[in-house]
Parts: C-alpha cells; structure tokens; sequence
C-alpha cells in the first residue's frame, strides 16, 4: 500500500516540508530574538539574508502543502478499488478513521499555508518588511501543524488493510443516521436551499460593494460572509447540490464527483469554492495591516485583484452548482 505512487509522493513530499519548516522555524526564533531592522551589524545582515533564501524555500514547501491537499483526495478516491465495499473517498477514509483527521488537518493547513504566502509576499516588496517578526511567528505556530499532518499521514496509510471490509458513502452521507453528516443529508431541500442561496446572495452583494467601494468595514463583513459561505456551501455539496448532479435523490456523497463518471466536477467545483473563499477573506485579514505606510501601498494594489478572483472563483462554483437545477430534467422537490 506504502508503494503507491500517491502516497509515496504525500510521504515524501511531506517530509521535505516538516524539515524545511523545522528549518524556518529555528531562524524565526532567532528572529523573534535578535531581529533589529534598524541595526547595521554584521548577525543583523546575515539574519535578513536567511529570511530570503528560506522565504523561498517556504514559498515552495507551503505550495506543495496546498497541492497536497487536492493529491490527498486524488490518492484516497484512487486506492478505493483495493477495499472491499468501497465505493469512493469515502470508503478509503473509512477504512482507517484517522483519513478524517488527515482530511481535517490538511484544510486548515491549506488555509494557513495560503495566507502566509500572500502575506510573505506582500511583505518582500516593501523595503523595511514590517512583517518579518509577525510572519516567523506565524511560521512558528504552523509547523506543529506541519509535523502533525506528516504523522497523521503514516498512520493513515500504514494502518490501511486491504483485507478489512469497509463502509462507504451510502452509510455515512445517508438521512436518518446519527452523524452530522446524515443530518445534513436529510436536512430539507426548500430550507437547505434558502439558507444556501442566501448567504451566496449576501456574498455577492458585499463582494460587489467592496469593488466599488473601500471602507473597511465593507472589508471585515466580506471575511466573516466568506467563513460563512465556505461552511454552509459544503453543507450545501452534500444536502441537494450533489444530488443534482449524481441525478439521484438519495446520493450525497461530496466525493463521488470528484470521479471519471462524473468529468471529475469535484476538482473544479471545490477549487472554485476555495478561490472563492481564500480571495474573499484576503481583504479583511489585511485590514490591520494598512497601519504600515508600506504595506498600505502593496495592499491597494492587489485588493481589487483579489476581489475580482474571489468574484471569478464564485461563478465558477455557482456555475457548476446550479447547471444542473436549472438546464437539468430532475427535479429533488418530488422527494
């Protein structure tokens, strides 16, 4: 099972990550130490050449961090064939429960690999980088993470049995069972459905305001609309959007897409749904940031960006979420 080429990738690529981060952070203690932007000395100037060269080396291991999110899904549905009763995902992550924590872990982390990307990179193009102590910190309390996720990996995939009979999504995403998971699943479509399209109309109303205005606290409501809208769209995956494409009242599996039966609509539906979400939250966590006279002038130049890739990654997963409700011939409320 460990041969796998999926999970040989995940294994090793995660390790490379935890050494470089173990790395990172040992000069961010020296950093949150010794780290002095208006001294001249020689230990100052060595420290601000290290902070460049493992900058870069972070840009990489926090950007695999992040693709490894989409590998990790890509291998669990692949080795869903090696176990009997499986059908998808889900099947494979039930087959050792500890595939939940590794799924869990990951999408914090891809959040927080994300945000201290944008962050270090805005940081780079000032002059005196406001952000050096702040971003090693945040470093300093993400690696814990790191070596969390690489260890919660090996257990997974060294605890996987070909030979244990597994469970797969009709059991779990399935109404009537005693999972929050069931319970979104029975959930009805008509209230699922209002609370879904409200809080993307809430979304696209203060996404638009944003564009054309800059007050801040337009900015603050978009970051907490955006967490929202994150939560209840994946609520909304698995109580009738899913549904809808499968074209199968009682199928909610939010992994099933992600197949060749399916064109694989997953990746770009939950791509989207990321896109979405990261851009949109990107000008709120900046908001304290404008403090800095520098990082104002960085933070103006790529918010409208931001904003329109937020709007852009929106329609891209509304697009794919309604295609079906409105050009289909199934209609769920018969059931």
């Amino acid at each position: 099972m460990i041969l796998h080429p999926g999970i040989l990738a995940l294994l090793c690529g995660s390790l490379i990550t935890v050494l470089v981060m173990l790395l990172a952070s040992w000069l961010g203690v020296q950093i949150l130490l010794r780290w002095d932007m208006s001294s001249s000395s020689e230990e100052q100037l060595l420290l601000e050449r290290k902070t460049w060269l493992v900058s870069t080396l972070l840009n990489y291991a926090l950007g695999f961090q992040i693709f490894s999110v989409v590998l990790f899904i890509f291998t669990a549905e692949d080795i869903h064939r090696l176990f009997v009763g499986a059908m998808c995902a889900t099947g494979s992550l039930n087959a050792n429960l500890v595939g939940w924590l590794v799924l869990l872990v990951k999408g914090i982390l891809l959040f927080a690999a994300a945000f201290w990307v944008v962050l270090n990179r805005l940081d780079q193009r000032t002059e005196d980088c406001p952000l050096v102590r702040p971003k090693y910190l945040a470093l300093v309390l993400i690696t814990p993470l790191v070596v969390l996720d690489l260890y919660l990996q090996w257990r997974y995939f060294s605890g996987l049995q070909p030979e244990v009979i597994t469970s797969c999504c009709g059991s779990l995403f399935s109404a009537g069972g005693d999972s929050v998971a069931s319970d979104l699943a029975g959930m009805p479509v008509r209230q699922a459905m209002l609370l879904f399209f409200s809080i993307i109309g809430s979304y696209l109303v203060v996404l638009s305001f944003c564009i054309v205005f800059k007050a801040s606290v337009l900015r603050h409501l978009l970051f907490i609309v955006s967490v929202l809208m994150f939560f209840v769209s994946i609520g909304a995956v698995i109580s009738f959007i899913s549904p809808y494409i499968y074209q199968m009242p009682s199928h909610h599996c939010p992994f099933d897409m992600l197949q060749a039966n399916y064109s694989y609509i997953g990746y770009p539906l939950y791509v989207g749904l990321f896109v979405a979400t990261l851009y949109g939250m990107l000008p709120g966590l900046c908001q304290p940031l404008r403090k800095y006279a520098s990082l104002r002038r960085e933070i103006d130049s790529f918010e409208k960006r931001w904003l329109w890739v937020a709007m852009a990654g929106m329609l891209v997963f509304l697009t794919i979420s309604c295609w079906q409700m409105l050009f289909g011939s199934f209609k769920l409320f018969g059931y």
